[in-house]
């Protein structure tokens, strides 16, 4: 039953911090706030979790995991109740900072907590239901926080998404031997600088596929919008074609682990990735409603489930006892990505949108080459006496 509880306290997380971003972004606008505000408003989210990511883990691996649970969940709590009590673009700009300080350290907790509950058998079923209840948190937020405006306005949304924060809060300590009270210890004296996890060779990979998946979600996410109007689609058939891609990482996350079984988790990353790359370079050949859909759907089969099996072949591939900090560089390494590879595609976008596609697919490509030597060698094990 752990595993289940710890993915209820993600799934309400998730949805306060998911439809946080919806709200902050809305309610700027709404005070007047221009597009580069709002950029900068989002990225406030990513500067604590690229700055702390690796201590959050270190601190999850010492103090075990229900301490930074619990003061992550207050952090986000605290950051949605500042724009409740005064709505200003001061109190905006607080609030995602904050969220973001709790978020990285309630974020690598609870990966590790997933990973740390149950033997190696359980744990492709575990983060499955993990990822699982990430695509519902991901479904419900935004529509929550959208319906709450509507209903009762921009500050009594705050209110309702801090209480959802709360409830983490308070099932946490309601049921403490539901979360795993202390991490996997290790010797200080003995204690390494995180740059020590780049030389584990099968880490190191999982963290470049872990930033080759990001980079595929992220750009679709951008670039697909863009793409669907330079051919006139319309908003509603393009939010379509986004829908298709969240319905197949769904789908796919709930046959993940029977797939893992057959193939090995390393066997469906490096499918999956190889996927994701046909996909995207088919994409500036389509142009078609129906054919778009597909398109999204098989990409989405591709990156659902590359995500979590990257969170499971990290913990997997992670020094005993450096779990959470191998989680915590895997969220840098993402991080990163997340700031870079929209900068350089943007510049690629100069010469139009077909070479944005064409340029991720060969990325993809590249990270499925990568994760096709892990794949060879996980085979060489399984035939050796």
């Amino acid at each position: 039953m752990s595993v289940y509880f710890v993915v209820l306290l993600s799934v309400l997380s998730g949805i306060a911090h998911r439809g946080s971003k919806v709200l902050v972004s809305l309610s700027a606008l709404d005070l007047g706030a221009n597009s580069f505000m709002v950029g900068i408003l989002a990225a406030l989210y990513a500067v604590f979790p690229l700055l702390l990511a690796v201590y959050a883990g270190r601190i999850s691996d010492r103090m075990g995991v229900r301490y930074p649970i619990l003061f992550g969940s207050m952090g986000i709590a605290a950051g949605l109740l500042v724009p409740a009590f005064h709505e200003s673009m001061f109190t905006l700009f607080l609030c995602p900072t904050l969220i973001g300080l709790g978020h990285i350290f309630f974020h690598v907790s609870i990966h590790n907590a997933v990973g740390s509950i149950g033997g190696a058998a359980e744990r492709t079923k575990n983060f499955s239901t993990f990822s699982l209840g990430a695509s519902v948190a991901t479904f419900i937020g935004p529509s929550l926080a959208g319906f709450t405006i509507d209903a009762l306005g921009y500050r009594p949304t705050f209110v309702v998404l801090a209480g959802i924060s709360v409830v983490v809060v308070l099932l946490a300590l309601g049921f403490p031997g539901m979360v795993p009270p202390r991490g996997e210890r290790q010797d200080d004296k003995k204690a390494q600088s995180a740059l020590d996890l780049l030389k584990e060779a099968p880490l190191r990979r999982t963290l470049i596929m872990s930033g080759v998946t990001l980079t595929g979600i992220e750009l679709f996410a951008f670039y697909l919008p863009v793409y669907g109007q330079s051919i006139g689609l319309s908003a509603t058939r393009i939010g379509l074609v986004l829908s298709s891609y969240a319905a197949a990482a769904f789908v796919v996350r709930l046959v993940m682990q029977q797939l893992a079984r057959r193939f090995t988790e390393t066997g469906v990353l490096t499918g999956s990735l190889f996927i994701a790359a046909a996909t995207y370079a088919l994409f500036p050949f389509l142009s078609g409603v129906p054919m778009l859909v597909f398109a999204a759907f098989l990409l989405g089969l591709g990156l659902g489930s590359a995500q979590p099996l990257t969170i499971m072949l990290t913990y997997h591939h992670a020094p005993q006892g450096r779990s959470g900090e191998a989680l915590g560089m895997r969220l840098t390494v993402n991080k990163i990505t997340q700031i870079a590879i929209p900068l350089v595609f943007g510049g690629i976008a100069f010469f139009g949108l077909y070479p944005v596609f064409w340029a991720n697919a060969a990325f993809l490509l590249a990270g499925g080459a990568v994760s096709l030597k892990d794949l060879r060698k996980v085979s060489r094990d399984r035939t050796e006496p």
